[in-house]
């Protein structure tokens, strides 16, 4: 479809309607990506790096982009594939994903389409055919479906906007997720030449970076990297006690609020769902063992908002689009660091605040590391457990929590977040500058080459054989923090990581190597102080958590003021846009998110004009829904 008429079908009928308030366009002023940011997607503005990813793409340059999730990945393919002439081709993992993303922008009048295995036959034959007419903007194919080759023979004679590789650290073993068939993705590169090509994810540390290009032949491709931060989630971990009445006791913090409890085994899942159900809580339970059209129910009333919790193993939430998870526990421990932000990052998707909670437990631990030791894979089971130890180093962290996981990513954040539990309810600190002294020291003595425990049994002057072998106990650094136990060692190594003054290479067995800011401390112009260790049951329940008299809407960092009149029209409006959903048969965020609902419960607008500046509402929504939400609101 050409630029001119695609722009024509996806606004021509909203302009018939609401002449007044959208503006048209002639033929010689063709549209950007502003105006379809704002006519179709209903954003005023550009997130961080957006524009200039788009403007790249529409180039026809190539780009990796790594972005956190909610973040507005999509948008950076979605809206080059609509003002590029052909179809934008999106590679994604999964069947759940496809169809939410399919939805969506259906319901904002674009054409998109998906093709997969699930699919009934007839109806794969009219994508096909749609596809060959031109008359489809995005095309959404699994890696299995894309790689047969009828269909890249069908490819090769069908002009191509661009192809969008999403979720793409499945390509590398260094990925949480890996995927073989993803690794068949680097063919296209060379079968395409001219076609740009994207690469999108919001996990990756500096290894799956790097093996991303090269799998799939973007070595040269431009990285965009808009950072891993997601400010509006409270990260908390408490030590695991009693998880169950835990699990529980969090839980009253977010009455009537949707969210998702990440179990190891698939008889936990059961038996936390069950545990829950009890307690008169709406869950559901979801993992790989249960049939597939069980999955595909139980998720998709969780979508619908007819389940408030789903208690799952990781099976479940890769590229879920659901917005208003407000929540989001470990009731075990994640394996990786890639896993643990892949799955918080589920909550708060709509930029509302979310929380995510981690208990964890030192027989958690010792499970994890014995299912990954079970790998046949031996290169792979020695990378799988360098990231289980990374995530201990987090999960036991004495600094801000954020810091930490950010730091794994290689992102250095220069003041302490002041939304984990760290920052909420500090831990005592002391003067550290000694020990930090003497930690890198080390570390520079031993050649920059060994991890952080070998470290430590240097400094603790531990007899070992591996020490003796390498005469690292002829070293000035030998046994000089002998008096210090070898846990608060560890914690202190930890933090100096944390804190940027190691780092640690988990591609090359974890060793450690000193930072450029090491050596203001080495030379004696920098105090570092340190936390002491500590764990609670669970974390304290800070004020502004959340209001329950507004539903457990969290109130201190809440999109609008939160007043009582306000909260009873959000209410109001959402239940209008589930009964909408309901009849549309969709899930009700693809109507409007919860972001969009209390823009128009603080902003009240009064007429079309003033419903279109509402962030979410774009051309075509306005046209379908304008006067319904409308009425609801001068009420």
């Amino acid at each position: 479809m050409g630029v001119a008429g695609r722009w024509s079908w996806i606004t021509g009928a909203s302009e018939e309607r609401h002449q007044r308030v959208v503006k048209r366009h002639s033929e010689s002023q063709p549209p950007v990506p502003q105006d379809v940011l704002w006519r179709v997607f209903g954003y005023r503005e550009f997130r961080s790096q957006q524009e200039e990813i788009i403007g790249h793409v529409m180039a026809g340059a190539d780009a990796i982009v790594l972005m956190p999730t909610g973040g507005g990945k999509s948008l950076c393919y979605q809206i080059p594939a609509l003002l590029r002439p052909g179809t934008g081709v999106v590679v994604s993992p999964l069947i759940s994903l496809m169809k939410d993303q399919v939805d969506g922008l259906r319901a904002a009048g674009v054409a998109a389409a998906t093709l997969n295995s699930s699919l009934p036959p007839a109806e794969a034959r009219q994508v096909l055919t749609a596809l060959q007419r031109g008359e489809v903007d995005l095309l959404y194919v699994s890696p299995e479906r894309l790689m047969l080759d009828g269909f890249l023979e069908r490819l090769d004679v069908t002009p191509l906007a661009l192809v969008a590789i999403d979720e793409a650290h499945c390509v590398s073993q260094w990925g949480h997720d890996f995927r073989p068939e993803y690794a068949r993705l680097g063919q296209l590169r060379e079968r395409f030449p001219h076609v740009p090509f994207l690469a999108l994810t919001a996990t990756a540390d500096e290894h799956t970076r790097r093996d991303i290009g090269t799998q799939l032949g973007l070595s040269q491709a431009r990285l965009f990297a808009t950072g891993f931060d997601r400010p509006n989630i409270r990260y908390l971990v408490a030590e695991k006690r009693t998880p169950s009445a835990q699990l529980k006791g969090f839980l009253r913090r977010h009455p009537g609020e949707a969210g998702i409890v990440y179990c190891l085994s698939r008889r936990r899942v059961e038996e936390v769902a069950a545990g829950l159900r009890a307690g008169g809580l709406n869950a559901g339970h979801y993992h790989a063992g249960m049939e597939a059209t069980e999955r595909s129910l139980v998720q998709e009333r969780f979508q619908r908002d007819e389940l408030q919790v789903i208690v799952a193993t990781v099976a479940f939430g890769l590229g879920i689009d659901k917005s208003n998870v407000r929540f989001v526990v470990h009731y075990d421990l994640p394996k990786s660091p890639e896993a643990y932000y892949q799955e918080t990052g589920r909550a708060g998707r709509d930029g509302l605040p979310a929380e995510a909670l981690l208990l964890f437990g030192w027989g958690d631990v010792a499970t994890a590391r014995a299912l990954i030791q079970a790998g046949g894979n031996q290169e792979q089971v020695r990378i799988e457990l360098h990231k289980l130890n990374a995530m201990v180093g987090i999960a036991q962290s004495a600094t801000c929590r954020r810091r930490s996981l950010l730091g794994y990513f290689g992102e250095v954040l220069q003041e302490d977040c002041g939304n984990c539990d760290v920052c909420l309810d500090p831990p005592q600190t002391y003067d550290a500058t000694v020990q930090a002294q003497k930690a890198l020291s080390c570390v520079y003595r031993l050649g920059q080459g060994f991890g952080a425990s070998h470290v430590v049994d240097v400094l603790r002057g531990a007899r070992t054989e591996r020490i003796r072998a390498r005469g690292h106990d002829e070293l000035s650094t030998y046994g000089v923090g002998a008096e210090t136990g070898r846990e608060e060692w560890m914690s202190v190594m930890r933090q100096l990581i944390h804190r940027g003054y190691l780092h640690q290479d988990v591609g090359n067995y974890s060793v450690v190597r000193l930072t450029s800011a090491a050596r203001r401390v080495l030379r004696g112009e920098e105090t570092v102080m340190l936390a002491r260790p500590r764990f609670q049951p669970l974390p304290p329940s800070p004020a502004a958590t959340a209001d329950p008299a507004a539903g457990g809407r969290p109130a201190a960092q809440g999109a609008c003021g939160g007043g009582t009149g306000e909260q009873q029209l959000f209410n109001r409006l959402r239940a209008l846009r589930r009964r909408l959903a309901e009849e549309a048969g969709v899930p009700a965020y693809v109507i409007f998110s919860d972001a969009t609902l209390w823009e128009m419960a603080a902003r009240r607008p009064a007429n079309a004009e003033e419903l279109l500046q509402i962030n979410g509402v774009g051309a075509k929504k306005l046209e379908r829904y304008a006067d319904v939400f409308l009425a609801e609101l001068r009420l």
